[in-house]
């Protein structure tokens, strides 16, 4: 008897255990299949978290880019929901700056199939910031509100000043307006080595912002928007991020703090499309080319989840701890702990492949 009530308290003791272990854990789907198809498909295991007016918040790509998430990749999806394709104008010159050419680039990349709605067109949103320790306010693109469910359709790949770009940068950086842009770049100033520098003069029609002048190789600090593009382009090492590592994590700590007042304002949904992994931005007209081969697909509610998976994914492709910062020599991880100790969801996921399933 002594045994059998001992035997059923280790069952229960090790079942509690178990079930706690899996509700810690938030589930991010995915596939290795990269297809219009397969986006459906993995959008059936998160689709009861839709609800309302949808809008997809997508990267049109800068002119000269050819890495952003192909139109076709979405298309199936945003049909099938009667989405809006959502973006906001940037703070730097060139097409994206206006919603007016920033529409046309937009229709000249293949994004022809849905409405668009540049969301600062109408002007600005100011939202609280809660338990941050950067900003008060967020600055996001008003028309957020016409919408009840945000599908942040992500592209997860470099930045040369986050270290990576995913849901997380494409929920606070691709929301803000340009003022909220410029707020969450500010003081993060790449510096420069004119002994390094081999007067290529790669970064000067990089430089969004005219900031940047050669002989010797300086950045104008009145004008630099801080957006990393010339790091990124420079083939000597001439123009670095700052050293300063504080500054580095402010900035990261600024994308999680408007990705958080977003994300949590309207009910939101995940992707990651891991492809065409370039060291560079969407944002750069002349990406360096992707360092890993192309991976899948991943979908979840949990945005923390879904970004540790996707780099976790990318570090075991190029069989490093860290790959972002080797090619970047800037680590974007404290994104994802310092998103986790906001409570914006949980680094610990299960990751199911839905190509194991029948």
């Amino acid at each position: 008897m002594i045994k059998k009530i001992f035997f059923s308290f280790s069952l229960f003791f090790y079942l509690t255990i178990y079930v706690h272990a899996q509700t810690d854990s938030a589930n991010v789907y995915f596939t290795r299949e990269i297809s219009p198809e397969a986006v459906m498909k993995l959008f059936s295991y998160v689709q009861d978290n839709v609800k309302g007016k949808v809008g997809i918040k997508v990267h049109f790509g800068e002119e000269g880019n050819a890495y952003f998430v192909p139109a076709s990749m979405v298309e199936k999806l945003c049909k099938s929901l009667n989405a809006t394709l959502i973006e906001t104008n940037v703070a730097y010159t060139g097409k994206r700056r206006n919603t007016d050419t920033h529409i046309q680039l937009a229709k000249d990349h293949g994004f022809t199939f849905a409405p668009i709605d540049i969301l600062d067109d109408a002007g600005t949103l100011e939202l609280d910031v809660v338990g941050g320790r950067n900003f008060k306010k967020a600055r996001i693109g008003k028309n957020i509100d016409n919408y009840e469910t945000i599908i942040y359709f992500s592209h997860f790949k470099g930045h040369g000043s986050a270290g990576f770009g995913g849901c997380i940068k494409n929920a606070s950086m691709g929301m803000a307006t340009p003022e909220g842009k410029k707020a969450m770049h500010f003081n993060d100033y790449p510096t420069t080595n004119n002994q390094k520098c081999i007067k290529c003069a790669a970064c000067v029609p990089q430089c969004p912002a005219n900031a940047i002048t050669l002989n010797p190789v300086m950045i104008d600090r009145n004008k630099c928007i801080a957006c990393g593009k010339c790091v990124s382009v420079c083939p000597a090492g001439a123009i670095v991020n700052a050293e300063d590592l504080q500054k580095k994590q402010l900035f990261l700590e600024r994308l999680v703090e408007y990705a958080k007042t977003t994300t949590e304002y309207k009910n939101s949904v995940y992707f990651n499309i891991i492809i065409n992994v370039s060291p560079s931005c969407d944002c750069s007209s002349n990406p360096e080319n992707p360092f890993i081969r192309d991976i899948g697909i991943l979908a979840s509610t949990d945005i923390v989840a879904i970004e540790a998976a996707a780099h976790n994914l990318v570090d075991q492709a190029h069989a490093c701890d860290d790959a972002f910062m080797k090619v970047n020599s800037v680590s974007g991880k404290h994104q994802i702990n310092y998103a986790e100790t906001l409570g914006m969801g949980t680094k610990k996921y299960r990751l199911i492949s839905i190509d194991e399933k029948k």
